[in-house]
């Protein structure tokens, strides 16, 4: 039992610690040459592809934002993919001349609406953007820039998640959780390749796209570990941002966790070659540590972690005291629950309590996936505030 109770720690320890203090070694072994800006009449050709099912509270900011950044007017071409839209969404997108509607009546989910749009896109780089992100001034240039090596397939932007000087655990913990997150995409990308991408803010080579299976729960992440599998680098730019409130609620955020974690155990199916790091080296590494153990083991970690110690707390006082810090970490974890809907400024109080419930609803994402209950169409999460009322996006 001490055995299974020290395993258990080291993967909690390996996972969230360890793999963030190897990388950052393993990247500064690296040293990668400067990516140089481009010049106006060396930016390629883009499509900026928005995916939008009824968005018609924020589509129109969208497409204003998109039209004001620092890019070519005359390289930029902008797509609308409305697929299933009931609202406003087609008819406020048709008063956008720049902007092109791509549209059909039926909704069957993202993916199957970018496959159907893709064959017709003539740009060298298209770019996939969410609705309800805001993009800086500068980041689509920064982006594209990564593209003037050939061994680039993709390069991502970073997701930021803007919360209230006082907000609720939805807002805090995403934000500290992306924080860390995007720390470790940078050391990643420095050391070999970014492992998958944000959805919200990224870009390919258009003639790499290949058809992704309509029932891909987080297309954006097969897509670019596929690139990656194909021998491409997907880059990493810290310096194109999307920004993005937190949901409404941890009601709201639960939705969007469940379904990204359905998703993770379905990528790690789908994505089962990848395993051999024989065959993938450094991006199996990678994958394993940063991806895989998350989606798999670490809920059953924390689990055995937090009943095994019943069992051996007699065996030495060390134990003993290990059990008491679980129990206070327990019970700041509830402290937070109670308080996750609430506002306030000490918003690292969300921390234990937002850590567990991450892995909840990897439990509940395995639940669905493999109940066959989760859909591949978004169930769209509330906001804690619109996008509109942030002034300093860039």
């Amino acid at each position: 039992m001490e055995a299974f109770y020290w395993t258990s720690i080291f993967i909690i320890f390996y996972v969230f610690v360890g793999y963030g203090m190897l990388i950052t070694l393993l990247a500064k072994t690296k040293t990668r040459k400067k990516v140089e800006d481009l010049g106006e009449e060396d930016l390629p050709a883009i499509s900026f592809v928005i995916a939008a099912y009824n968005e018609e509270d924020i589509i129109a900011e969208k497409i204003r934002n998109t039209l004001s950044l620092n890019y070519p007017k005359d390289k930029l071409r902008i797509k609308v993919v409305a697929d299933g839209s009931t609202d406003k969404t087609t008819s406020i997108v048709n008063q956008f001349p720049e902007a092109e509607l791509l549209f059909k009546p039926e909704r069957a989910g993202k993916i199957a609406a970018v496959n159907r749009i893709m064959p017709g896109v003539e740009e060298a780089i298209t770019v996939f953007s969410d609705a309800n992100v805001m993009i800086n001034a500068d980041g689509l240039k920064n982006m594209v820039r990564h593209f003037q090596s050939n061994l680039v397939g993709a390069v991502s932007g970073e997701k930021t998640v803007l919360s209230k000087e006082e907000d609720g655990a939805s807002s805090s913990g995403e934000g500290f959780y992306w924080k860390y997150e995007s720390y470790l995409k940078k050391q990643d990308a420095e050391w070999n390749s970014l492992v998958g991408s944000a959805g919200e803010f990224f870009a390919i080579r258009t003639h790499l796209y290949e058809t992704i299976d309509t029932n891909t729960l987080i297309e954006d992440f097969v897509m670019t570990m596929k690139l990656s599998a194909q021998g491409y680098r997907v880059a990493y730019e810290p310096d194109a941002l999307a920004f993005e409130t937190g949901s409404a609620n941890m009601e709201e955020e639960t939705k969007r966790k469940v379904r990204i974690s359905a998703g993770g155990i379905q990528a790690v199916i789908k994505l089962w070659p990848l395993l051999n790091i024989f065959r993938y080296g450094k991006l199996s590494f990678q994958y394993i540590s940063h991806r895989v153990l998350r989606w798999t083991l670490m809920p059953l970690a924390l689990i055995a972690v937090f009943v095994s110690i019943f069992f051996i707390a007699d065996a030495h006082w060390v134990y003993e005291v290990l059990l008491r810090l679980e129990i206070i970490f327990l019970l700041l974890s509830l402290a937070g629950y109670v308080l996750r809907n609430g506002e306030t400024k000490i918003k690292a109080l969300y921390i234990p309590y937002y850590f567990l419930y991450m892995h909840y609803c990897v439990v509940l994402g395995w639940i669905r996936y493999f109940s066959g209950k989760q859909k591949v169409t978004w169930d769209k999460a509330q906001r804690a505030m619109p996008l509109q009322q942030i002034q300093t996006l860039n």
